[in-house]
């Protein structure tokens, strides 16, 4: 299952420290942030609940980026 998400971050370098988070988080295939769109493409694991995962995906980007925002 694929959800597309906005967001809000600063910088294009930013982003992709958010992509790369998002793409270490347990229950992702794989997460795409376009920073000229604000937004990110998750791809979930097979059976995994995308809010649950989202919730650690945003924890992960706040690690690596504080201020940046995911709309759940």
């Amino acid at each position: 299952m694929k959800k597309t998400y906005k967001i809000d971050v600063d910088c294009a370098n930013c982003a992709n420290k958010m992509e790369e988070a998002a793409n270490h988080t347990a229950g992702v295939k794989n997460a795409t942030v376009n920073f000229m769109t604000l937004k990110m493409i998750v791809e979930f694991d097979e059976g995994q609940d995308p809010k649950t995962v989202m919730q650690e995906v945003l924890k992960n980007c706040k690690k690596v980026e504080d201020d940046c925002e995911i709309f759940l």
